[in-house]
């Protein structure tokens, strides 16, 4: 199949492709590589540095006829969504509304979309949350990413584009920025890796979802089933582990003892959350196959093989 994915040489949208092109498909990458690296590109993949508010991209459809659309592009920063819900509007949704119409135009087989369950649930009325959960997002990205499930639902309904939402929990592995503002386990490695010293925000025993980057991946390709009914579907381990145990965990895999410094919580973001993925196990046969603490040894190396690098 020819398969369009947004934000492809993104941390995790590169890890998708890559699979993608494993098993077969022709994939498309369209990313302004605002956050996306050229060297998270796959060569075999054909590219186009477009930004997905940019009327060009439907010259793109005209031109290349995606069957599949997997929309991974995203302003995915919570903090800078509190600074500035206008911008985190714009791309999370007038891009996003933008894709939907193209992929209705052209009629697309398929609109595999990214939503974040770490966002969208907000501050948790029980634990793990399910796809049932009340939906109450604290911020602006939460917000954004929820209103695109909306309007796939009405596409489906009055133009029938069959959809499929992945709710994805905190996914950390190799590609993730270290210098970045969000993915504490990259930033963390990074940090003890080097001679700076970790900030905690908060006291570190918020609890959060934690799954590898290729356990997501492998979620995008059963996403192309297409025999699945259009749903929305949660990615995450049902186990939540504090900041704090994180940091501990990832103290032992560089050697480094340092204590960390405590700065204040950051607004916005939710105390408590991990997600219930049985219905991703039921009817996807999805589950996480990568343990944490394999994952997390796994991403050390990868960002010691980069900091031996520079």
């Amino acid at each position: 199949m020819k398969i369009l994915v947004t934000g492809g040489a993104g941390f995790i949208g590169s890890h998708v492709v890559d699979l993608y092109l494993a098993q077969g498909h022709e994939v498309l990458v369209v990313d302004n590589l605002s956050t996306g690296r050229i060297s998270n590109l796959n060569p075999k993949a054909k590219f186009y540095k477009v930004n997905i508010c940019d009327p060009i991209l439907d010259e793109i459809f005209q031109e290349e006829h995606p069957e599949i659309v997997n929309h991974h592009a995203a302003q995915m920063d919570v903090r800078h969504s509190m600074v500035n819900p206008l911008f985190d509007a714009e791309v999370n949704i007038m891009g996003s509304l933008h894709l939907i119409g193209l992929a209705c135009q052209y009629q697309v087989k398929r609109f595999i979309y990214i939503s974040s369950g770490g966002a969208v649930y907000g501050e948790p009325e029980y634990l793990p949350c399910d796809e049932a959960h009340p939906i109450n997002p604290i911020c602006p990205y939460g917000v954004s990413k929820h209103t695109v499930e909306h309007y796939l639902y009405l596409s489906k309904k009055n133009y029938g584009l069959p959809f499929l939402v992945l709710r994805y929990p905190n996914v950390y592995g190799p590609r993730q920025n270290p210098a970045g503002e969000a993915g504490v386990v990259a930033i963390f490695t990074r940090m003890l890796l080097s001679v700076e010293t970790p900030v905690i925000n908060g006291d570190g025993d918020q609890l959060r979802d934690y799954v590898y980057v290729q356990d997501c991946a492998w979620a995008n390709l059963l996403a192309l089933d297409s025999g699945r009914p259009s749903d929305i579907y949660n990615l995450g381990s049902g186990r939540g582990i504090s900041v704090n145990e994180i940091y501990g965990l990832l103290k032992q895999l560089t050697g480094n003892q340092q204590q960390p410094v405590h700065g204040p919580a950051k607004l916005g973001e939710t105390r408590n959350i991990f997600l219930d993925a049985g219905k991703a196990l039921r009817e996807m046969g999805w589950s996480p196959r990568v343990s944490l603490e394999q994952g997390l040894k796994q991403t050390v190396e990868y960002i010691r093989s980069l900091e031996k690098v520079t």
